[in-house]
């Protein structure tokens, strides 16, 4: 029997959508500023602008992400030469996997320990990053040892 979280093309029931909260491993937190997400230090009443991460499983290890209750997806988009993290108005259940439009949606999310990290399908060896720096956009790197960038986070079901 297929999992709670578990979503495959032969399962009719509709796949969970669940909020985990984010942060790298440097403590901060993701909020929306501009319409960009950003990594930051929220404390005292801007606390409440943290984002919740909304996770629609596709299949083992692979995931799309979004913001506002989903409707704000993440991507991966090439431009060029150019590979950028982008925040599409696009409703997650919407999404498939199956579809090559949805591929840039996908995630693969890797557990090692307490932290997780996110490799795009789209673009393979390209991860989700923060910046040492506090307050700067979340992105995507190829270079994830690099000692300016973090791609480990904690990643924590929102109950």
């Amino acid at each position: 029997m297929a999992s709670e979280t578990a979503c495959r093309p032969s399962v009719k029931r509709p796949c969970k959508v669940q909020a985990f909260r984010i942060w790298d491993v440097n403590q901060k937190t993701f909020y929306l500023r501009n319409n960009q997400l950003v990594a930051g230090y929220l404390q005292g009443p801007n606390t409440k602008l943290e984002e919740k991460i909304d996770v629609l499983p596709v299949e083992s290890h692979a995931v799309f992400l979004g913001i506002h209750g989903g409707k704000l997806c993440l991507s991966c988009v090439k431009a060029g030469d150019k590979i950028r993290l982008q925040l599409e108005a696009v409703d997650i259940t919407d999404l498939s996997k199956t579809q090559e439009q949805g591929k840039r949606f996908t995630f693969i999310r890797s557990d090692s320990g307490p932290t997780t990290s996110f490799e795009s399908a789209a673009c393979p060896g390209w991860f989700l990053c923060t910046q040492l720096e506090a307050d700067r956009p979340v992105s995507l790197t190829n270079k994830p040892g690099e000692a300016i960038i973090v791609t480990k986070f904690y990643f924590q079901q929102d109950w």
